[in-house]
């Protein structure tokens, strides 16, 4: 099966906002990417009746917190039917002046296809003077998390190169 960056996108705005129900501090949540087709026919009652989503993240179960998210990529593995990885995690973003006491929380969400397909979205909690109503926005650039992107892809034995 093929899927396309967009697919990606999409999942990925799936496992930020599974997150962003979650606490700040919460542990790092790993999430399968699996065809949707796949999913319905191996667990149907994962799957609502009118999710037409090409990919579905499903959340994966860790036997504990873990604190050092490189010694858990280096953990995992996949089957032939999850199409690809992803991985929230909290960091602070700095400003570009540098000081760290105006750093601000953010997840990063980064995940990776076997097609060789990556991307990263950051999203920056409120600052206390945002309105609290207004929508959120995920942020993501080219060269947004490369380290976490590469630890992801080496999950997969097998992914093809990137283009």
């Amino acid at each position: 099966m093929s899927f396309s960056q967009a697919d990606l996108g999409n999942s990925l705005a799936q496992c930020a906002a599974y997150s962003a129900d979650l606490p700040w501090g919460s542990p790092d949540q790993v999430f399968a990417l699996v065809p949707t087709a796949v999913l319905r026919s191996q667990a149907p009652e994962l799957v609502d009746d009118d999710d037409d989503s090409p990919l579905s993240p499903v959340l994966q179960e860790l036997p504990e917190p873990h604190a050092d998210t490189a010694a858990l990529l280096a953990t995992l593995a996949w089957p032939p039917q999850v199409a690809g990885c992803a991985l929230v995690t909290e960091i602070t973003v700095v400003p570009p002046d540098g000081d760290p006491a105006h750093g601000r929380r953010a997840r990063l969400i980064g995940g990776v296809l076997r097609t060789g397909a990556r991307l990263a979205l950051l999203d920056v909690e409120a600052a206390p003077d945002d309105d609290p109503v207004a929508p959120r926005h995920l942020r993501t650039s080219p060269d947004l998390a490369p380290e976490l992107l590469d630890a992801l892809t080496a999950t997969f034995d097998d992914v093809e190169p990137a283009d």
